[in-house]
């Protein structure tokens, strides 16, 4: 420990942002590494974990997977990395993510485009039902 008491749970969440719930579900992952535990039960966190769930939580804004975060963790861990390994994951983490935001465009500009082709008004036809109902 770096001289501070041990932080219990809420605390730990409060100091990295990431709630007491998905703490313990980075836990169950593997993500985290087992914490310290008195005697009654109660986790104890460091500041290193504190780290690792900032660490944690930066990599899920971004919209890392657990798979990847997991990865990126090890490569994090590893201070012999090559920064070669880190970059291919975040390439390829972009290229993702480029595909899904074409993806949502193109069901963005078929929703524009039926709801332009819909009168809106009290007549029961619809394009926009009719297009979903398309076999």
């Amino acid at each position: 420990m770096t001289g501070m008491e041990p932080f219990n749970i809420g605390e730990a969440a409060a100091r990295s942002g990431v709630s007491a719930k998905m703490v313990r579900h980075y836990e169950s992952l593997g993500l985290m590494p087992k914490v310290h535990r008195t005697e009654s039960g109660y986790r104890q966190y460091t500041a290193n974990d504190v780290h690792t769930l900032r660490f944690i939580r930066r990599a899920r804004d971004l919209g890392f997977s657990m798979a990847e975060i997991a990865e990126l963790l090890k490569l994090w861990q590893n201070k012999r990395r090559a920064s070669a390994d880190v970059k291919r994951i975040a390439l390829a983490h972009a290229a993702d993510l480029r595909r899904r935001i074409e993806e949502m465009e193109a069901m963005k500009r078929t929703l524009e485009r039926l709801a332009d082709c819909c009168h809106g008004d009290h007549r029961p036809d619809c394009p926009i039902l009719d297009e979903l109902a398309e076999p």
